[in-house]
């Protein structure tokens, strides 16, 4: 419920806080007062549409907060959760308008959309008048409220879960037959692609090593005959390895008569001799490493052109011939076999259907069925509201042929203003002052049910009077038992049946150079003189008053 509003700067509001309580809140005053500027500020707070002419003249901008305590679990609080807004159990709502049009909107001091805002404030609040449009006289709610007049929110989620099995189903199904209708037009072409590529047989990273290895025996060609002459020089017919090797055998001969003189240098030209020998080894190593197949090369140059001409042809980078030739087989695959899963898919989507179908037929029953008890319930609340000659009615178009989400049936509220006359859909049919009374019977039958925490009706009492005015506070009374309710008034009978009174006027200000509207809480004496007011006019007499004070003890 709405526990505080409060407003600064807006229009000819400077500064105003209203503590709000349960049950039933009227506002009253005289016309231009400022009631109309009260709600557009709160409409403005619930995500309505900002305007520059709201900011109250020589401001920069205006502000509205409004606060509500909101229960656990209420659909407001999933909201916050899907935006990633802190829930604290009272939840604030403000609006910032400035004067060059920008507003800029907050919940609990967070910033966020206005599309957000307005969700929220959709959930909390909801406003009803003469000419509004949105509410219970947007006809695509129509079918949400009679869902939960009839207690069926459970079968209709059980519902959206089997049509969203459904669409999956019927997608799977589409999908595969696509693919089977284009694999079909290009079999042969498939066919022959895959089998190309599976005698080719390619592999990732392929091309790389082989050009690697090309490159190394084109190196290894050039060098190989360097590599022959050192080892030649080294360990071939022209190594000095023989002639040193004798000439240590007859150094060392001599070392016994002068081992001073001789042995350094045997160990320097045995040092010599295992340079040479290794050299040797290494020399006869990168030979062999060097030395190649003719015909090996040639493979590989004919395997990179392959490949090359195959990726060329395929429009596709020589790694990834690998993962094309695995597509093609699959591609070919599916004709082979997709016959068996389309036929598997057509099963799958088919009971998709008939589960979907069946609980839809079973949910437009219980709904055709739950239209006539809330026919009876409205119906039975006309009379009271001077609607007596009406009907109302609940309009259940079936359309198996128009499946969606929440069933086959689009549902529509009708009236009938006087017997002999054509019915037809409330909005259209009903004048401003019956459609109000529509609106008021509906949300009584509908209180506990589809309903948000606090109802707003803006004169919703406008041309009637006497019993009329009397059975619409009665009945904005039993309402406010079920949830809040606040009216803009200005009947006396409706006004007497208030749980709290809130007088709107304007004050002037700077010696009459200005006016600004304010809000007083009423009670006891004021409140009777206030009531007084409305039956009397502006000359308010004792007959007035005693009227008034009658009216106030009958709705105690």
């Amino acid at each position: 419920m709405l526990a505080r509003l409060s407003i600064r700067d807006i229009v000819l509001i400077e500064r105003l806080d209203i503590e709000f309580s349960r049950g039933l809140a009227v506002l009253t005053g005289e016309t231009g007062a400022g009631k109309s500027i009260l709600l557009d500020a709160f409409a403005l707070a619930l995500g309505g549409r900002g305007d520059a002419g709201l900011v109250r003249h020589g401001a920069e901008q205006g502000q509205v907060t409004a606060t509500f305590d909101v229960p656990k679990g209420h659909p407001a609080t999933n909201i916050l959760s899907e935006n990633g807004l802190d829930d604290t159990g009272e939840m604030i709502l403000r609006r910032v308008q400035l004067a060059d049009g920008r507003t800029r909107a907050f919940i609990n001091d967070q910033s966020i959309s206005v599309q957000t805002l307005k969700a929220v404030g959709a959930a909390l609040v909801e406003i009803h008048g003469q000419h509004d449009e949105r509410a219970l006289v947007d006809a695509s709610t129509h079918r949400q409220l009679l869902d939960a007049f009839a207690g069926l929110e459970k079968d209709v989620a059980v519902l959206e879960t089997l049509w969203e099995a459904r669409r999956t189903a019927n997608q799977a199904l589409d999908e595969h037959r696509a693919s089977m209708e284009r694999a079909a037009r290009e079999a042969d072409y498939l066919r022959h692609a895959a089998d190309e590529l599976k005698a080719l047989k390619p592999k990732d990273g392929e091309e790389t090593a082989l050009a690697e290895r090309r490159t190394t025996m084109m190196q290894g060609e050039k060098i190989a005959s360097d590599l022959r002459e050192a080892q030649e020089a080294v360990g071939g017919h022209n190594s000095p390895v023989p002639a040193l090797a004798a000439a240590v055998r007859r150094l060392e001969r001599r070392a016994a008569n002068s081992p001073a003189l001789v042995e350094p240098a045997v160990k320097a030209i045995d040092i010599a001799i295992n340079a040479l020998e290794e050299a040797d080894q290494h020399l006869s190593a990168a030979l062999v490493a060097a030395d190649f197949d003719p015909a090996e090369l040639e493979r590989i140059e004919e395997r990179l052109f392959a490949l090359r001409a195959a990726s060329r042809k395929y429009s596709t980078p020589v790694d990834g011939l690998a993962a094309l030739a695995a597509k093609f087989v699959s591609d070919v695959a599916l004709i082979d076999a997709g016959a068996d899963r389309l036929k598997k898919l057509e099963a799958a989507a088919a009971e998709a259907d008939q589960r979907y179908g069946a609980a839809a037929a079973k949910l437009s029953a219980a709904r055709s069925k739950s239209a006539e008890k809330l026919n009876k319930a409205v119906n039975a609340e006309l009379a009271p509201l001077k609607l007596d000659r009406a009907k109302f009615m609940t309009q259940v178009d079936t359309d198996a042929k128009s499946p969606g989400p929440q069933g086959i049936d689009r549902v529509e509220f009708w009236v009938q203003t006087n017997p002999g006359t054509k019915p037809g859909p409330l909005m259209k049919v009903a004048s401003g002052g019956e459609l109000s009374r529509f609106l008021l019977a509906l949300k009584v039958v509908l209180s506990d049910r589809g309903s948000a925490p606090t109802l707003v009706f803006d004169e919703i009492d406008t041309g009637v009077g006497g019993a009329v005015a009397d059975a619409i506070g009665a009945r904005l009374s039993r309402l406010a038992g079920q949830v809040q309710v606040m009216a803009v008034t200005h009947a006396p009978q409706v006004a007497a049946r208030a749980n709290q009174h809130l007088l709107i006027s304007k004050d002037a200000l700077d010696k009459g150079k200005r006016v600004a509207t304010r809000v007083n809480a009423l009670a006891a004496d004021h409140r009777r003189e206030e009531i007084a007011r409305m039956l009397a006019g502006a000359e308010i007499t004792a007959e007035a008053r005693a009227a008034a004070e009658r009216l106030l003890r009958a709705a105690s």
